[in-house]
């Protein structure tokens, strides 16, 4: 089907339909026994089938009459078909309710246009986040400078640190906190073969930018993660002996003061073992949300699972297929149906880049969700042993006056700190969290995702930390210091380290991973390795694939429920690979890429939708958090690409400003 311009069918959207007789003077003319009115609603459709979106809409300018018919919805489900290369057999997806809305969608109202080209970074630019409120976004840049946009129309710079005189070789990543008052700037020190890194956190509001904290961040590629609006975590590396290392997560408060010397700033969460020179990496936080079993939701278990074997009775339709389509059974409208999709290996009218093809368990949970089954987390021996109590307890209660009085200042900081302890501290977060991180055990490459479960977090009161000279609070992140395991631990015990409740192998190079608006999806960027390779050396990895996979985990089945195959490019080998970000929202999914593109693919249909030329590297994606019909790339060539929709590049074309432009300020670096 030929492409629709943008003139075309951006005015067929918004004429009013003419009168019937305007219509049919001139073919009266031409045609005094043909009268277009006595033409049937079949035959009309039948004719209307051979045009193209725009002139089917513009035929139907003609008469209300045909207005109606050219709106059918028939019409525009084998248009979209069409024009989007889907398989017939995939059904509208959830919440949707019209083809012809669907169309729109996916033509007019997904980033397409490039729109502005942003060029305030000197280096290579690595990463791109927008804000929970999409007032903001900000970039990490190989020139060391952490910056913050306004994201309105043009976007403008609002502050900017230059973090190299901390001591930063650049920046690399960045987080908005759930109030958008506080900024998570992830960095990497300086040095050749450096795995130290450092995380920042900066306040954000209307009058200033100004650092918070300082933690340890080793190795930097965990890069560090907000657990909720006020703490984050942050990892550190203790090397044990060959190719063996202990990962500890830290808990760190984000503000700078403590509002007394006995709270507690940084807290040790959880304590890995690793081997073969393996290590915790590229840390998430996600809060799923509470679902039902399809019993609770009215429906019949027993009934789907005949329909499942019904369905399962049908594959021969798979040789009768001239276009090579794969039965894949989902899970729709309450039943369960066989859906036809795209083998990308043998379909030859694919566009450039391959479709995501899910199983069964993601349909189904596009319509009933399933009940996640999380394992409960030890039980943890409170720090002191009743009976212990009980005698500090009478020992008070025997003193006389003449023996208190000559208590020391010791002795008194002691029993504060007895007091401390017994008070238990409020939960942080009163939500069950996953904490998913990548690791491995065959090679030092991060092959698999680890989940583990996080509830009912407290922060025991114990002394502060020190300031620094220079009085910023950089939080300690040893565990000698804060009373942990030493380096030369026991490895050979499993009660010195903590268990990791999931691990998902997805047998190659993870570089990188995102988490759906809903938390419920794990969509991975991973360069597979060769099938049935084996791996003898841990320092020597299998080679890793050009081509980039997608694979999509369901968080709370703990299953892999979705793959695309070979789809965007990466060249770089095992020990120079780095990390793709990519990025979710409600209806797409995108990715940069090492192929100068970044792409994005719609959700429920699996298709590639759009892709975003760069004259280099791809390395970030980011959607607007308030708006989907604006895309953020950034690359290896120094510029920030703001990527709308037909629908808002013409307003902007109109002189419509999309935001108010808010006053920039100035950091203390400008200044």
């Amino acid at each position: 089907m030929e492409e629709d311009t943008d003139e075309e069918v951006s005015v067929s959207w918004r004429y009013e339909p003419r009168d019937t007789c305007q219509a049919s003077e001139s073919t009266s003319k031409l045609y005094p026994n043909f009268n277009w009115q006595c033409l049937s609603d079949d035959i009309l459709i039948e004719i209307f089938k051979y045009l193209a979106s725009s002139d089917l809409l513009n035929a139907g300018l003609c008469c209300r009459h045909w207005r109606c018919i050219s709106h059918d919805e028939l019409l525009w489900k084998d248009l979209f078909y069409c024009k989007w290369k889907v398989s017939t057999t995939v059904a509208m997806a959830p919440g949707k309710s019209s083809w012809l809305s669907e169309y729109k969608r996916l033509y007019h109202h997904s980033p397409y246009v490039q729109s502005e080209v942003l060029r305030a970074h000197t280096d290579q630019v690595l990463h791109v986040a927008f804000s929970h409120s999409g007032e903001y976004f900000a970039t990490c840049s190989k020139d060391g400078f952490i910056k913050v946009w306004n994201s309105g129309y043009p976007a403008t710079v609002r502050y900017s640190e230059d973090m190299k005189s901390f001591c930063w070789k650049y920046t690399q990543f960045s987080q908005f906190n759930e109030s958008d008052t506080k900024l998570l700037v992830s960095g990497v020190h300086f040095g050749s073969h450096s795995t130290s890194g450092e995380i920042a956190v900066f306040s954000v509001d209307e009058d200033e930018f100004i650092i918070q904290c300082r933690v340890i961040n080793r190795p930097y590629d965990i890069f560090g993660t907000w657990y909720n609006d006020e703490y984050l975590f942050s990892g550190n590396l203790h090397w044990m002996g060959h190719l063996a290392s202990c990962s500890a997560l830290w808990l760190n408060r984000a503000s700078q003061v403590p509002e007394s010397e006995w709270e507690c700033v940084v807290k040790r969460i959880y304590k890995f073992f690793n081997v073969n020179a393996s290590s915790i990496r590229t840390i998430l936080v996600a809060t799923p949300p509470n679902v039902t079993t399809p019993s609770d939701a009215g429906l019949d278990v027993e009934k789907l699972e005949r329909e499942i074997k019904e369905e399962e009775s049908k594959s021969l339709v798979a040789l009768m297929n001239p276009v090579q389509l794969k039965e894949t059974r989902v899970f729709c409208e309450g039943s369960y149906r066989v859906r036809l999709v795209t083998d990308a290996a043998n379909d030859k009218t694919a566009m450039n880049s391959s479709d995501i093809v899910y199983d069964s368990n993601y349909r189904m949970a596009e319509g009933a969700s399933m009940f996640p089954v999380c394992p409960e987390p030890s039980e943890v021996s409170s720090c002191m042993h009743p009976n212990e109590t009980e005698l500090e307890e009478s020992s008070l209660d025997d003193t006389d006056v003449e023996s208190e009085s000559e208590f020391s200042a010791e002795d008194d900081s002691a029993a504060r700190r007895v007091e401390l302890e017994l008070e238990e501290a409020p939960v942080l977060d009163s939500r069950e969290k996953l904490l998913i991180f990548t690791t491995g055990f065959k090679t030092y490459t991060p092959h698999q995702v680890g989940v583990k479960l996080v509830k009912n977090v407290r922060m025991e009161k114990t002394h502060a930390c020190s300031i620094s000279e220079v009085g910023v609070r950089l939080l300690p992140n040893d565990g000698e210091e804060h009373g942990g395991h030493s380096v030369g631990v026991n490895a050979d015990d499993p009660t010195n380290f903590d268990n990791i409740d999931h691990l998902i192998d997805l047998h190659g190079h993870i570089i990188g991973m995102a988490l759906s608006p809903d938390h419920r999806f794990l969509y991975v960027n991973i360069r597979k390795w060769p099938d049935g390779c084996v791996i003898e050396n841990p320092l020597d990895p299998p080679p890793i694939a050009q081509e980039i996979d997608i694979c999509v985990i369901d968080l709370f089945t703990m299953r892999q429920v979705g793959t695309m195959h070979r789809s965007h490019k990466a060249f770089t080998p095992n020990n120079e690979c780095f990390f793709i970000f990519l990025d979710v929202c409600d209806e797409y999914v995108a990715s940069g890429a090492e192929n100068k593109f970044g792409y994005m693919w719609d959700r429920h249909y699996g298709i590639c939708v759009a892709k975003f030329a760069h004259a280099d590297v791809v390395n970030c994606v980011a959607f607007h958090t308030a708006n989907r019909e604006v895309l953020l790339t950034v690359s290896d060539d120094c510029t920030i690409k703001v990527w709308r929709s037909r629908h808002l590049h013409k307003k902007i074309q109109e002189g419509h400003h999309l935001t108010q432009k808010p006053k920039r300020k100035r950091s203390s670096a400008e200044s």
